[in-house]
């Protein structure tokens, strides 16, 4: 099908998900539109033949002519914005956005923004729990969930919680959040950044409109460049300042507190580990500042069980516990899931830790502390395997074929009381279709110990 230049013609590139919400999106509201794919056989092709039989459809490589012709592109998370053809688009003219300014366009409910390079999902599921035990009204979405613009098919809500990815941030220009927050910083998807530099400016367009944010006192990138009229709050695994989200040890307990004010005590929450002590601190941070009391969100704290493949607790076999933390898929997951255990361990026990897979391009240097620290040996999976052996090679270390082998030469190294955590720190595309495939082949090999 021809395509016929028009000012207000709108094209979806990349038919994953997200460009599947947008198409539909676009039908509803009767705006004009093409697609483009580099595939042949994208997913949804028949869903959106059918829902747009008259839209031109491009697949195979991008076209800047075809790219050219519209006034604004809908770039989907998985696409660069580095692309030549997208580029090339740009230089004419042609406005590049995504699905969250779309959302944002159409509501008028406060947003809590959530981003970092680990536990942002755990964080954004922890704030909408706390806003349903408030009684607000609330749906959680964006990269996790529903695609923000499937949200838009019920009435509308009184809040929304959304975890937003560096990818869609690249495309967000107009996200006004009520409360946003870069949770940490370390380094991923550097196969698709030419540095950190690139990666930590597409994270922090998260506060752009903001009205107050929330910092992590102990990641300085996490820190915004303020601008006036915006209100802060921080939260630190240390003893907290006056104002401050952070721990209090009274009596030999350590509790959630705010300033020299107790909230919780850490062991009434089920998820364990400083990591998820930090997260509990953020999502009351968050929280707070859309108006939850307090009580509420200490409850949900207290009922809150943890994400599956995210630290989660699957079995105790022979005195010996079993963690998937599958969605560890950066080295900076997998040093706060072995802080995060470790430092909850006594003196004689350690961590067998299963890791490898894709590291997109990743130094793996990082882990060296905190595996010296906690860990006895580690089992390694995967393509990069190598380059783990190679540059953490403070313990020794084993090969293995598949997770079978791992979880069986993971249980031969631990001993009595040590913990087993798959904690990958890499992609897991080179072995299974996902980080879920992964951790739930984890989860069957370990019940077959």
């Amino acid at each position: 099908m021809s395509l016929i230049t028009s000012d207000r013609l709108a094209i979806v590139v990349g038919l994953g998900q997200t460009g599947l919400s947008v198409v539909r999106h676009l039908v509803r509201t009767g705006r004009r539109f093409a697609i483009a794919d580099t595939r042949e056989h994208p997913p949804g092709l028949e869903e959106v033949q059918q829902l747009a039989p008259d839209a031109a459809i491009k697949l195979g490589p991008l076209d800047p002519g075809f790219l050219s012709a519209a006034s604004e592109i809908y770039l989907s998370p998985g696409v660069a914005k580095s692309e030549p053809a997208v580029v090339a688009a740009v230089k004419q003219g042609v406005k590049l956005s995504g699905d969250i300014d779309l959302f944002c366009q159409q509501i008028s409910a406060p947003v809590v923004a959530i981003t970092g390079s680990n536990a942002k999902s755990t964080v954004t599921t922890l704030v909408a729990d706390m806003a349903r035990k408030a009684g607000v009204d609330v749906a959680l979405g964006g990269n996790i969930g529903v695609p923000v613009l499937d949200l838009l098919e019920q009435p509308e809500k009184e809040l929304y919680v959304l975890e937003l990815s560096s990818f869609q941030l690249e495309t967000t220009h107009d996200l006004r959040a009520k409360v946003a927050t870069v949770l940490n910083i370390s380094p991923d998807h550097m196969d698709r950044y030419d540095s950190v530099q690139d990666y930590y400016l597409a994270k922090h367009r998260i506060f752009r409109g903001c009205e107050h944010v929330v910092v992590n006192a102990e990641d300085p990138l996490s820190r915004p460049l303020m601008r006036e009229g915006v209100t802060e709050a921080e939260f630190t695994t240390a003893k907290p300042d006056l104002k401050q989200f952070g721990l209090l040890e009274v009596d030999g307990k350590q509790w959630l507190a705010k300033g020299f004010e107790k909230l919780l005590p850490l062991d009434e929450m089920k998820i364990k580990g400083q990591h998820n002590a930090a997260n509990a601190m953020a999502a009351i941070a968050l929280g707070e500042a859309v108006g939850l009391g307090l009580e509420p969100m200490l409850a949900a704290l207290r009922e809150f069980p943890g994400l599956k493949h995210r630290c989660q607790w699957v079995a105790e076999k022979q005195g010996v516990l079993y963690f998937n933390d599958s969605k560890g898929t950066n080295v900076g997951a997998t040093v706060a899931a072995l802080n995060g255990l470790g430092g909850a361990l006594a003196a004689d026990q350690k961590i067998v830790l299963i890791a490898g897979g894709d590291g997109k391009g990743a130094s793996f240097e990082e882990l060296n502390e905190p595996v010296k620290n906690f860990v006895r040996g580690m089992v390694l999976i995967g393509r990069d395997s190598p380059v783990i052996e190679a540059e953490v090679a403070c313990v020794s270390t084993v090969k293995a074929t598949d997770m079978d082998d791992a979880v069986s030469k993971a249980a031969g190294l631990a001993e009595e009381g040590d913990l087993v955590l798959l904690s990958p720190a890499c992609a897991s595309f080179d072995m299974y279709s996902g980080y879920p495939e992964r951790g739930d082949k984890f989860v069957e090999a370990v019940n077959r110990v």
